[in-house]
Order: structure tokens, then sequence, then C-alpha cells
């Protein structure tokens, strides 16, 4: 439908200005073409477009190379721009409208920065005591891929193409700062009362303790600043950190007994206003040659929640991936349909579940920050 559109702006630009149109608007239809997330074109259609333009100035080699750089211009496109740059050399110069980029927006001042810290500090450390008691549908849909690159699954670098395992719906109890979990259903398999184990791997620390443990004062992670991002719409400080093996608590097993614990990196995202703990991100760093995991990383999102009318920031959804070297596995947990804890609503609970339909990306996308606010 927007490539229709264009189509269509494009054939209104040609007959209005008798059948040629600037540079000006030539690099608008480029821009909206290669910027249109609803659908991507084919080199072929956007140089199929560009065979039907004649300009009315002069295109130049330095006006290409800016597209160049702001977009992947295939090769049949760039016949196309370097033709038009030809038959358009003895023009006049094109009067060019350039977009005026926002001022990024400055960093804290450093005791800022510190205040922030402390606060955060204080805040994930007392986390976990200051949750209430609750039960919540937890979702985990679990994928494996093999390598990029492998048996034409893509090119090396690009994204794994995951491909769905299956589905573990679990009731989670949160009692007395203790986390209580039940299997309800393997895909749309209800488990009743067994509790054979449905394999797999498994994250753990959703709930505090891997907050706890970073900000733990024996662990002694070095912070930064990293840059302001937005994540559902909020500004957020965004900080990057670094804890050392041997302070490390990370743990990686596989197989129930081959075990390390690895160094880690990663970032948090902190609400300015609030120094809440919204998102955080770990990787494991420094992994033995020989160990079967290669790589991981954890990111957890939180979001307010609404139980029995009070508010609460609680854990929204937790993705956790591993290479393996021959494969690669993900999950994606997700954190449902919060409610007070009571025996009355656990009974309710095991005889009455569904399994809610994954969250709307937008949820847990981080989205570039807004512009700073102009000045009166």
């Amino acid at each position: 439908m927007r490539f229709r559109f264009l189509a269509a702006f494009l054939a209104v630009c040609l007959v209005a200005m008798g059948q040629t149109m600037s540079v000006d608007k030539l690099m608008l239809f480029l821009r909206n073409a290669y910027s249109d997330r609803d659908r991507q074109y084919t080199d072929r259609q956007i140089a199929a477009f560009l065979a039907k333009v004649k300009l009315s100035d002069k295109l130049e080699d330095r006006t290409i190379e800016d597209l160049q750089s702001q977009f992947r211009i295939g090769p049949l496109t760039m016949a196309k721009l370097q033709a038009l740059r030809d038959q358009s050399h003895a023009l006049t110069e094109a009067k060019i409208t350039r977009e005026e980029k926002p001022k990024p927006i400055p960093p804290p001042s450093a005791e800022e920065q510190a205040a922030a810290l402390d606060e955060v500090r204080e805040y994930a450390l007392s986390y976990s005591k200051n949750l209430p008691d609750f039960i919540c549908t937890e979702v985990t849909r679990r994928y494996g891929a093999l390598p990029p690159g492998t048996r034409g699954w893509g090119a090396p670098g690009d994204p794994p193409r995951w491909q769905s395992i299956d589905t573990v719906t679990k009731r989670l109890s949160y009692f007395d700062q203790k986390e209580e979990y039940k299997t309800i259903l393997h895909n749309n398999t209800p488990m009743g009362d067994n509790t054979k184990s449905v394999g797999g791997s498994e994250s753990f620390g959703d709930f505090g303790s891997m907050l706890r443990q970073i900000f733990e004062k024996a662990t002694e992670a070095r912070f930064e600043w990293d840059h302001w991002g937005t994540l559902r719409g909020q500004r957020m400080m965004e900080f990057a950190f670094h804890v050392r093996q041997e302070r490390s608590q990370y743990s990686i097993v596989v197989d129930g007994n081959n075990r390390i614990i690895a160094a880690y990196h990663g970032t948090v995202a902190v609400d300015p206003t609030t120094h809440a703990v919204m998102r955080l991100i770990v990787e494991a760093e420094n992994i033995p040659t020989g160990f079967p995991v290669k790589s991981t990383q954890d990111v957890l999102d939180y979001d307010y929640q609404d139980i029995s009318g009070q508010t609460f920031l609680l854990p929204l959804k937790a993705t956790m991936t591993a290479n393996l070297g021959d494969f690669w596995s993900k999950n994606d947990k997700e954190f449902r349909i919060y409610r007070k804890y009571s025996a009355d609503a656990v009974i309710k609970y095991d005889t009455n579940v569904d399994t809610p339909a994954p969250l709307d990306e937008s949820k847990t996308k981080e989205t570039a920050p807004p512009p700073p606010a102009k000045k009166k």
C-alpha cells in the first residue's frame, strides 16, 4: 500500500513538473522508500521508478554518496542514479533541503550520575523486600536455531533464524519473598499433578536476585554513563557496568553438573525521575574455550502492574539466548496476569488457565530518544 502511494506521488510529480523532478524531490522519494518499515522494496522496484525520472537540476556524486551512507542501495538502483547523474551534468546545481538532526542531549554531570546510582543501589537492594505476595502466569516460548551460515541458515553474521520448539506455561507464586513454580501446560497439554521436568534450558533471578548481585557493594561492579535511551515512550538513563570474575555470582550450568562462574558486563536502564530499574541486560564474558556454552545474554524488562488496586514495578519479560557452538537457543519468558496471592486464588488458577498471546514487541523495543525540549 505504501509503495503504491509512493508510486502515485512520483507520478503526480512527473506530470506536474512536465515529466521532470528536482533532485530534492528525488531524494525525498528515496528516503521514504528506504525508510518504509511496512514493506521492504526490492532493488528492481526502486530502479524501475528511477528509469522514468528526468531531472530538472544536477545530481552530483556527493549527493549519491550521501544516500549511500544512509541506506543500503542495490546495484540496479545505483546504476540508475549514476545514469541520472550523467544525464544531468550540464544542468544547474541542485538546491537540496537537508534534514536538521536534533542535537544530542548532554549526559548528566558526574555528580548527578553518582547520586542517581546511589539511589538505584538502594532501590535494587530493597527491591525483593518491597514486593507484594502475588501469583502470575509465566509463559516461556523456547526456540532453537542453527548457527547463521550453516546449511542454508543465512549468511555468517546474520541474526539467527529461530524455530519454535515448545511453550511452557507455569503458575508462579511469590509468597514471603519466596518463588514457587508449577508447570500447568506443556504446549496445549495440561500437566495436572505431573511434576516431571519438561527439560530444556532455564534462567533464574527474574525477581530481584540479579539486581541485588549487581548492586551489592561486595560485587564491586564498575559503572559508567552509556547513553540516553527510550523505552515504552519514556526517556531512560542507561548505565554500562562490568563485574570481574572473582566478584561474580553469574553461574552457567550445563547438564546439571558442568558449571562455571563467569565475569559479565551489560547495561541498566533507569527511570530518571524515580531511579527505578526498567531494564537489565547481562552478557557473560571470557567463557573458557572448552566450555559447551560459547556466549549468553539475559535481557529483563520491568513494567508497572496493578495488583488489587495497587501499582508495583514487576518483571514483564525475560529473554535468555545462548550460543552452544553447533546450536543456538532462546527462551522468551513473559510474566502475565498478576493477581494478589491467596489460597483461593491458587485453587481458581489451577482449574482455569489459558496461555496468553505473545506480548507486542513494542513493549520491549528500545527506540531513539526524543529530541530535547526547545527553550522558550
